[in-house]
């Protein structure tokens, strides 16, 4: 029995020596990148050139060869996420690292390689001049339970492919409408009609001076504007389906915005299994209300003749006229889209808690909205041009907070600012640097809307350092909603009503991160008097 026992113990010595050998020299060995029909000339500036030539042409197959990236030494087993465990969050590590290891550089978390971007100049590199070599997204086990077991059903967590371009032409035009188009009216419309509702609904349950437990109902009204922009179907704040799935959207946004030691030590899978029982959970609740209580109903109904009313109609004719798209296809962008509404229900949580801390914004906000509602009516979208203020304190709630950019993951062999990257490393963009350095912005730790205003009072436009919706080829298709919506919510909530707590210590936000947990803090609301 000894034996067998020291014989099993020599077994695994043996199998994780070879285990951190293999990442080991994943962490040293030069990159080969191969560069067809290039004209023949001298070496490479950035890397060490070998030109394999045709005799009969004055053009060769060029093989550069690159060092990678600098970076630590990673331990056995856990490669280097030990050394982020010291921080915060991840992100304020990858900052302070930067200090030492330079701009770019490369950390191993588990046994994957990832390369941490942190300067505008190299994220453009990467994102608008290198963009197709990284259209790839981690294969996080968890972002496969969230979409039915494979998370290339996702638009925003697949790898990039014919079929996920001809998913984004389909939903460009309602996810992203144009100043002045018919889709920017309609998301007016839905957007005021929905806070209408919310107002009504919100003066039943506020109890003078007392704190409510608001962003449920936020949630609700978010997901009836998406429901109604996107599928012409709104539902009762009393359907208990209704209410259930909003919650259970909520426990989405917040999942995919945390970390986990199983995103790296997939190893660890067994003890996270109640953690992913209740993300299918979550997921399939969500699709099957889609498909009883949208699809259906309006795929019984549908006429490919007439002309599209919304984003359901276009989904559901491209599964009549287009082979490479399935039900399954129309099921998961609805769930995509839709869920999109969490993010702006964030937000807006996100503006109140900044307002509380800081009250002088909100009355800012609000000498805002009197002045170009004159007090006669409520705010909507067409009103966003003129309300500079508002808009800059809902990007300021995106620099502060800081949202992180879903990573990106070489689909080959690459090469930036003349270091080698490996097919398959997870790619980090680190916009908390961004958002947060001396270097773009004055007193960063500030919360100021007034830095996004020019001087003659318009809001600033093109702030190079400011990706809250990241660039490239996969830059939110969603933004404008976001923007739009967020907006809507944001002032008609402060037309009418002055938000405070009882208690500063409650409010509780997450740096490098734009979600709230969804059992969040309470407000009081105190109705204005106009």
């Amino acid at each position: 029995m000894g034996l067998i026992i020291v014989f099993l113990l020599a077994v695994l010595v043996a199998i994780s020596l070879y285990s951190y050998l293999r990442v080991f020299y994943e962490c040293i060995r030069k990159v080969k990148i191969t560069k067809s029909n290039v004209k023949l000339t001298g070496n490479s500036s950035n890397g060490t050139a070998i030109q394999i030539a045709d005799a009969s042409s004055d053009t060769a197959d060029q093989v550069e060869v690159f060092d990678q990236a600098p970076g630590p030494l990673p331990w056995p087993v856990l490669g280097n996420l030990a050394l982020l465990g010291q921080y915060a969050v991840p992100f304020e590590g990858f900052t302070d690292l930067a200090k030492k290891f330079g701009d770019v550089y490369t950390l191993t978390l588990g046994t994957t390689r990832c390369l941490i971007v942190n300067n505008l100049e190299l994220i453009r590199e990467v994102l608008n001049q290198n963009g197709k070599f990284f259209g790839g997204r981690p294969d996080f086990l968890r972002f496969h339970k969230l979409f039915g077991g494979d998370r290339n059903n996702s638009l925003a967590l697949c790898d990039w492919s014919s079929l996920q371009q001809k998913r984004r032409n389909l939903a460009r035009k309602h996810c992203s409408p144009r100043d002045a188009s018919s889709f920017f009216h309609k998301m007016s419309d839905v957007g005021c009609f929905e806070m209408q509702e919310f107002m009504e609904h919100l003066e039943k349950n506020i109890v003078s001076g007392e704190e409510l437990e608001i962003k449920p109902l936020i949630q609700q009204t978010c997901a009836n504007m998406f429901s109604q922009y996107m599928c012409t179907t709104r539902f009762d704040y009393n359907d208990t389906e209704f209410c259930k799935i909003v919650e259970y959207f909520d426990e989405i946004f917040w999942e995919i915005n945390q970390g986990y030691a199983v995103d790296f030590l997939p190893w660890l899978a067994p003890f996270y299994k109640n953690h992913m029982s209740r993300i299918v959970h979550w997921s399939s609740t969500i699709r099957t209300f889609i498909l009883e209580r949208i699809i259906n109903e309006r795929e019984r109904n549908i006429d490919v003749d007439e002309p599209e009313k919304d984003f359901t109609d276009a989904l559901l004719k491209s599964l009549v006229e287009d082979e490479d798209v399935s039900r399954d296809t129309i099921i998961f962008m609805l769930e995509d889209f839709v869920g999109g509404h969490s993010a702006i229900g964030n937000l807006v949580m996100l503006a109140l808690a900044y307002i509380v801390r800081n009250p002088e914004i909100g009355i800012q906000i609000q000498q805002e909205i009197d002045r170009i509602t004159e007090k006669k009516r409520s705010v909507n979208l067409q009103d966003i041009e003129n309300m500079a203020y508002t808009v800059a304190t809902i990007y300021e709630v995106l620099r502060y907070s800081s949202s992180p950019i879903v990573p990106h993951v070489a689909t080959e062999d690459v090469a930036i600012a003349g270091y080698g990257v490996t097919k398959g490393t997870v790619v980090f963009i680190n916009n908390y640097e961004l958002n947060t350095s001396e270097k773009y912005w004055e007193n960063p730790k500030e919360f100021n809307p007034a830095r996004f205003i020019e001087k003659n009072g318009t809001i600033k436009k093109n702030i190079p350092h400011f990706l809250p919706f990241s660039i490239g080829k996969r830059t939110c298709i969603g933004q404008n909603l976001v923007r739009g919506f967020g907006f809507i919510m944001l002032a008609n909530l402060l037309q009418k009503y002055d938000v405070s707590c009882k208690n500063l210590d409650t409010i509780k936000t997450y740096p490098a991160c734009v979600a709230v947990p969804p059992n969040a803090f309470k407000l009081v609301l105190s109705p204005r008097q106009l």
